[in-house]
C-alpha cells in the first residue's frame, strides 16, 4: 500500500496537490487538499476492468467553477432557511448564496478551502488527514472550529471517511461529502438503471424552496421506498409531487430506520459494480443530478446531462436548526463533533 502525489494546480501561488491512495489490489482513491475533493475512485467491474466511478474533472479550474463535485461541504450541508439561525440566545446572519437561503456553507465554504495535510500509512490502510481551522465569523458562523477530515483506503476496497470538529463557541455543524457516483465506469451510461437499496422507511417532505417542511412521510408504497431495492428511474419517471418538485428526480433526505442499520447499497447490473454504504449519521440525501448542466465537461470528455451521477450524502437532517423535532446539529465547546461513513466496493 502506498500514497502517491502530484501537483494538480495552484491557487494564489499555493499548490493544490492530488494524493492517490493505492491498495494491494491495484485499486485507488485520489483526492485533493483543495476542498478534500475526491477526484477519482478506481474500481473493477465484474470482468475485472478498472474504471473511475465518480464524476470529476481534469483541471483545478473546473473544480473551482463547479465547487460541489466530490468535495466536503460545510460548516452546514444543505440549505438553511432565511440564511439565519439562533443558538445560545444569539441570532446569526449567514451569507445568502442561494437567496434568500444559505447553501452548503456559503460563498466560500469548506469546498473551496486549502487544507493542511498529514499522510498516514498503517499496516492495512493508507490515508490522508486534512486539517482546517474555520475562524469565528466565517460565512457568518460563530466560533473558531478546528476541523479534521480523514480518508482511509484499505485492502478490502473500503473508503472510510471520518470528520472531527471542536469549537470554542456554541455553533452548528453538519458536514457531508458531495461525490457524484456513476457505477457504469468512466460515466459511459447515466444512473437511471442504478438500483438503490436503503434501510429507510421515511423521508423528509420538501417545499418549493427545497427546504424541509418538518413533515416526515412514510416511504411505503411511494417512489421513496428503497427497502427492497428500486431503480432510480422509477422516481425520476414518477408523477409523485415530491419527485416533480425537485425537477423530476430526487433531492431528498432519506431517514434511516430507527430499528435498522444505517446502510445503503447502490448496484449497476451491466457492470456488476456494487457500492455498500455504512454510516453513523441519521440521514442520507439522495440527489440524482436532476439539472446537471450540459456545458460541464467531465473526465474522458463526457458532457454533463441530467442523471449522469447520483449523490448519497450521509449527514444530519437539513435545516435542523429551524426544526425542534429534528436531531440537533448544535456543537458546544465542551463537546466534540464526529461523523463517519464507509464506502465499500464489490461486484455481483
Amino acid at each position: 500500500m502506498k500514497i502517491e502525489e502530484r501537483v494538480f494546480g495552484t491557487i494564489k501561488n499555493r499548490p493544490v496537490i492530488e494524493y492517490t491512495l493505492l491498495n494491494e489490489n491495484g485499486l485507488s482513491v485520489s483526492c485533493l487538499n483543495y476542498g478534500c475533493i475526491i477526484t477519482k475512485i478506481m474500481a473493477p467491474d465484474k470482468d475485472g476492468k478498472i474504471e473511475n466511478i465518480v464524476l470529476g474533472f481534469d483541471s483545478l479550474e473546473d473544480y473551482i467553477e463547479s465547487p460541489y463535485f466530490g468535495s466536503i461541504v460545510g460548516r452546514v450541508a444543505g440549505r438553511i432557511r432565511g440564511a439565519q439561525f439562533a443558538v445560545g440566545g444569539t441570532e446569526y446572519r449567514l451569507s445568502a448564496n442561494t437567496p434568500p437561503n444559505h447553501l452548503h456553507g456559503g460563498e466560500t465554504g469548506f469546498s473551496s478551502k486549502i487544507f493542511a495535510v498529514e499522510k498516514i500509512e498503517k499496516e492495512n490502510a493508507v490515508g490522508i488527514k486534512f486539517m482546517y481551522e474555520s475562524p469565528d465569523g466565517e460565512e457568518g458562523y460563530p466560533g473558531n472550529l478546528q476541523l479534521s477530515i480523514s480518508y482511509f483506503w484499505n485492502n478490502e476496497n473500503e473508503l472510510e471517511m471520518t470528520y472531527h470538529g471542536k469549537t470554542d463557541k456554541e455553533t452548528i455543524v453538519n458536514i457531508t461529502n458531495h461525490s457524484y457516483f456513476n457505477l457504469s465506469g468512466n460515466s459511459k451510461r447515466d444512473c437511471l438503471e442504478h438500483v438503490l437499496t436503503v434501510e429507510s422507511d421515511r423521508f423528509l417532505e420538501l417545499n418549493e424552496q427545497l427546504l424541509p417542511t418538518g413533515i416526515l412521510i412514510q416511504a411505503k408504497d411511494t417512489s421513496f421506498d428503497f427497502q427492497e431495492g428500486k431503480k432510480l428511474k422509477e422516481g425520476i419517471e414518477s408523477d409523485f409531487q415530491q419527485n416533480a418538485i425537485v425537477g423530476n428526480g430526487y433531492d431528498h433526505p432519506l431517514i434511516f430506520s430507527e430499528s435498522g442499520k444505517h446502510t445503503a447499497e447502490l448496484w449497476e447490473e451491466e457492470s456488476g459494480r456494487v457500492m455498500h454504504v455504512t454510516t453513523d449519521q441519521p440521514a442520507m440525501i439522495l440527489y440524482t443530478a436532476n439539472q446537471l448542466d450540459e456545458d460541464i465537461i467531465f473526465n474522458e470528455g463526457v458532457k454533463g446531462r441530467p442523471y449522469l451521477g447520483v449523490c448519497l450524502e450521509t449527514q444530519g437532517y437539513p435545516d435542523a436548526v429551524h426544526h425542534s423535532t429534528f436531531p440537533s446539529i448544535v456543537l458546544k465547546p465542551e463537546e466534540k463533533y464526529m461523523a463517519q461513513t464507509t464506502f465499500r466496493f464489490t461486484v455481483y
